[in-house]
């Protein structure tokens, strides 16, 4: 009867669920530890070179085939569900050992990626003159190097070839920097001058403006720009001259010889010889390059910075929206309303909002702000752009707005709940001493609550830089031609499109042809979106604890 008695007591006193609450704190705090985990381990190793293998393995039909590329992964089958498969096995096998082979070279095998059976495998071995070229399309190749030619003229082979290779890879790439400044830079803001010019002119014939001088203005303005047009095309044609003449003779494993312009070469390096100090600068180069270049290969090579900017400028600009509007309706519910049945509803259906599908604010996005408000916008003030949309269709504006719409109620409960904390004998001693009502809100009560306005704004960043269902109907797309931010007035263009790492995952990972391939790109991502997501919350919380310690003193 003692031990009943005991339980009961202890279950009396709370001590079972406290253990309870450790226990599934623990669980959870496991739980997200090992998924960060696995995403650090897959996404920073994503960038180290690994070894390139030649497997001598036997055919079906008794034929011995070489297979050149790296080891990627292991499968291991049990007998049963290999036989089930239609592989034939021994008695005394017991499992089916398979390796997992990025072989490259998809332009000639038209995979990149091969299973082979480890019992197949005759021989297996690293040799130092294996060579990787990356390339901007087709994914790697993987072979030796035969020779360097310089306009179909063989300059180097043997031994003296990898060497000439790098040397002009590197001469290769410069120039690729300056087309690309040519193209993106110069070229391009003639292009939006010109386009700038068009939409005038139609503006003023909408107008019953134009006449002889306005057509001779834009005459000359076109005239000037048509002659440093041409100017840069000469400049890109002998640019272009240059980096297509040079190239690689590569050998595939079957011995076929394949000629690689170095205009598709991102760069070349034979990790069999590579020491550690080149294997940590290779990673280095790597991870500069996901991190400033842009997206090549359908974005499963190449870097993401065009997705990192959007993510930030998208959040930044969601921030700017939903501040002052959740601040302002939350003082107006605690500072101002009358305390009654209306006002109850009213939280009723902010604490309600929180709780929608994020995907049916995308919808109201997409119905509301880019059909309806940004369509009367175009025909308002953009009736020359007509019929192509400037505002009515998708866009940075309309996707940050639709996230501070999403997120409001996340600011407004917090910043009512800090106002709430406020002791009201603050606010009798402010107005005591002779100050109006709102004086008082503006230099006391707003300055109090600040610590948690910031608690709402860093809520509303986690949800908001996280979210993709709604962004996908109101303005991210897979690959942006330009950033909504560059030289061209009025320099932050809030009617582009953009992309997100977000979306930038799911598209990756689940709509990419080659998903293999695609793989480590996407475990990439999602460590630097959850990166980006701790940034901003950081600077968000080193905000509010800066301000929480400058009013401590007012709050006690």
């Amino acid at each position: 009867m003692i031990k009943p008695i005991m339980i009961k007591a202890w279950f009396k006193s709370g001590t079972p669920w406290i253990w309870l609450n450790a226990a599934a704190v623990s669980a959870c705090l496991i739980m997200v530890v090992a998924v960060l985990g696995l995403v650090l381990v897959r996404g920073v190793g994503h960038f180290w070179p690994s070894g390139v293998l030649e497997f001598s393995y036997q055919e079906k039909d008794g034929q011995i085939k070489t297979l050149i590329g790296e080891h990627v992964d292991t499968s291991i089958t049990p007998a049963a569900m290999a036989k089930s498969n239609g592989y034939t096995m021994a008695d005394n096998e017991d499992t089916l050992v398979q390796y997992l082979i990025k072989v490259g070279n998809r332009d000639i095998t038209g995979t990149d990626f091969r299973w082979i059976v480890e019992r197949d495998i005759k021989q297996q071995q690293s040799p130092d003159d294996l060579l990787v070229v990356e390339r901007r399309e087709w994914g790697n190749f993987y072979g030796r190097l035969v020779a360097v030619k310089e306009g179909g003229k063989l300059i180097a082979e043997g031994s003296a070839a990898f060497p000439a290779a790098q040397d002009r890879i590197a001469q290769a790439l410069v120039v690729f920097k300056q087309i690309a400044h040519l193209e993106k830079k110069e070229v391009g803001a003639i292009n939006y001058s010109l386009d700038q010019l068009r939409l005038e002119q139609k503006r003023l014939q909408l107008e019953n403006r134009w006449d002889t001088a306005a057509e001779q203005r834009i005459a000359a303005e076109k005239a000037e720009l048509e002659i440093d047009y041409k100017k840069y095309q000469i400049q890109l044609s002998e640019l272009y001259k240059q980096i297509r003449r040079d190239s690689l003779v590569t050998k595939t494993e079957s011995g076929t010889e394949l000629e690689i312009p170095l205009a598709k070469i991102v760069r070349i390096f034979q990790p069999n010889t590579m020491s550690l100090i080149d294997k940590i600068c290779h990673y280095g180069e790597k991870i500069i390059e996901f991190l400033t270049d842009d997206p090549r290969e359908a974005n499963t090579e190449g870097g993401i910075f065009p997705a990192i900017f959007g993510t930030v400028m998208m959040v930044i600009m969601m921030s700017i929206i939903v501040t002052p509007f959740g601040v302002i309706a939350a003082v107006y519910l605690r500072e101002y309303a009358k305390q009654g049945f209306l006002t109850r509803l009213i939280r009723i259906a902010v604490n309600n909002l929180a709780g929608v599908p994020s995907i049916v604010y995308g919808v109201f996005g997409l119905g509301f702000f880019v059909y309806i408000l940004g369509g009367n916008i175009d025909q308002l003030f953009f009736p020359e752009s007509s019929p192509a949309p400037v505002y009515g269709t998708p866009g940075l504006l309309w996707a940050s707005i639709t996230l501070a719409l999403l997120t409001l109620p996340v600011v407004i409960v917090s910043t009512e709940e800090g106002l709430a904390r406020i002791p009201s004998s603050i606010r009798e001693g402010s107005l005591a001493l002779g100050a109006t009502k709102l004086e008082t809100l503006w230099l006391t009560v707003l300055p109090m609550a600040s610590p948690a306005m910031m608690t709402g704004l860093i809520l509303a960043v986690a949800r908001a830089a996280g979210e993709v269902a709604p962004l996908m109907l109101v303005g991210v797309v897979k690959l942006a031609p330009t950033l909504p931010l560059d030289g061209n007035y009025p320099f932050l263009h809030l009617d582009r499109k953009f992309m997100h790492l977000g979306f930038h995952i799911y598209d990756v990972g689940f709509q990419s042809p080659n998903v293999e391939a695609a793989r480590p790109l996407v475990y990439a991502t999602a460590l630097l979106l959850v990166l980006v997501i701790v940034g901003l919350n950081m600077s968000a919380i080193i905000i509010r604890n800066n301000l929480r310690e400058k009013y401590r003193a007012l709050e006690g």
